[in-house]
């Protein structure tokens, strides 16, 4: 029974080193891929947006039709 546990503890201990070995390759074969990817691929400095119409002008313009489709709405609604 002794030599079984101790098998068992043996085999645990390889197996957890072995993950934690593997995982630590993982991270830094990760970080070395995207530094590497940084350096060919760099991305593109954001562009400034250009600013847009002022929204009153806009509302002004469709102010009508909003409140015949609105006006249509209740009216389907509460038929």
């Amino acid at each position: 029974m002794d030599n079984l546990l101790s098998e068992g503890l043996e085999l645990m201990v390889f197996g957890m080193g072995f993950v934690v070995v593997f995982l630590t390759l993982l991270v830094f074969a990760t970080s070395g891929m995207s530094k590497v990817v940084d350096k060919f691929f760099p991305e593109a400095p954001p562009q400034p947006k250009a600013k847009k119409a002022a929204p009153a002008a806009v509302a002004a313009n469709n102010n009508d039709e909003l409140v015949a489709v609105m006006t249509a709405a209740v009216h389907k609604y509460r038929s």
